[in-house]
């Protein structure tokens, strides 16, 4: 057999992916050109690696096997150049990071400046949902996370980063009456909410039923992107973290409605587990940020303490 590594790593993509089109897009190739790459490594077999049922893709028992051996012997390769590196006197290896899905607009200007000094380090950055966030730090799957609320029951260590701040935010095309007390434009036009289970939506909830407000109804959507695109359109209003913001008040496209109560603050933390074992380059990174947070705050972030 003449197979490559880039043929290990192709085809272990797609196992991971279940699909051509979307491992060509995570390892920034041709589909034409992964295709080649997958009939090149099948050729080398005389047992499936994959089948094609309709136009899905589903990779064999056989495939599956192939698919966990590829894994370890990339894992060496990675494990190869991190010794070389090191003797080289870099620091070299992988942080891997799991975070909420409004701290993408956050936790990016936290690793930037650690990762263009530290060229040996690999980034894994999964942007997800807070249950899941939490589950990859108990299953060890994560050095850190980034979180606005830390679950009590969790035995973590912390570094606050930055506060959370959540303002009722409207499109300027409904008109609003800001000094509506009784906010009867709530009665108009629908809430729009994050998802069960959000950070964003519990703490919406609870200042809602602590002022007792009377909405017209309420809607839902499942990402924080598609609630602003919403209240953009015009369709309601919402409660929205401050952060990802930046653009749409700037431009226009949002504003702050003002009201008693508002903002809720919380705050972004930067956790890990108290049992976890550090590597050097989790220590290292953790020593960057505590050394660094108020600087890169300062930095980046000087638009954000003005509200």
């Amino acid at each position: 057999m003449d197979y490559t590594l880039h043929q290990l790593r192709i085809f272990h993509k797609i196992a991971q992916v279940q699909s051509v089109t979307k491992a060509a897009e995570e390892l920034f190739l041709t589909q034409p050109a992964i295709s080649i790459q997958l009939k090149k490594f099948q050729e080398q077999f005389s047992v499936p690696l994959f089948e094609i049922v309709g136009r899905q893709l589903y990779i064999t028992d056989f495939g599956k096997e192939i698919a966990e051996t590829a894994e370890k012997i990339l894992n060496e390769v990675q494990a190869i150049n991190y010794k070389t590196l090191t003797y080289k006197n870099q620091l070299a290896g992988r942080l891997k990071v799991s975070v909420v899905s409004t701290g993408k607009y956050v936790m990016p200007y936290f690793l930037s400046e650690f990762m263009n000094h530290n060229r040996g380090v690999d980034l894994v950055m999964d942007v997800t949902n807070k249950t899941r966030v939490i589950e990859s730090l108990e299953r060890n799957e994560v050095d850190f996370s980034l979180v606005s609320v830390v679950p009590d029951q969790l035995k973590a260590e912390r570094v606050p980063l930055l506060k959370n701040k959540l303002y009722l935010v409207g499109s300027p095309q409904l008109k609003v009456e800001a000094k509506d007390k009784k906010m009867g434009f709530l009665k108009k036009y629908p809430l729009i909410y994050r998802e069960e289970g959000s950070a964003t939506r519990n703490a919406m909830e609870e200042f809602i039923q602590s002022r007792s407000i009377s909405t017209y109804k309420k809607l839902e959507l499942t990402s924080n992107e598609a609630v602003k695109q919403a209240v953009i359109a015009g369709l309601g209003y919402s409660i929205m973290p401050l952060i990802g913001l930046k653009n749409e008040l700037k431009s226009h496209q949002l504003e702050i409605i003002p009201l008693k109560g508002l903002p809720i603050i919380t705050q972004w933390n930067l956790i890990w587990m108290k049992s976890k074992n550090l590597s050097p380059v989790a220590k290292a990174y953790l020593e960057h940020i505590e050394q660094n947070k108020d600087q890169l705050i300062g930095q980046h972030f000087d638009w954000y303490e003005k509200y």
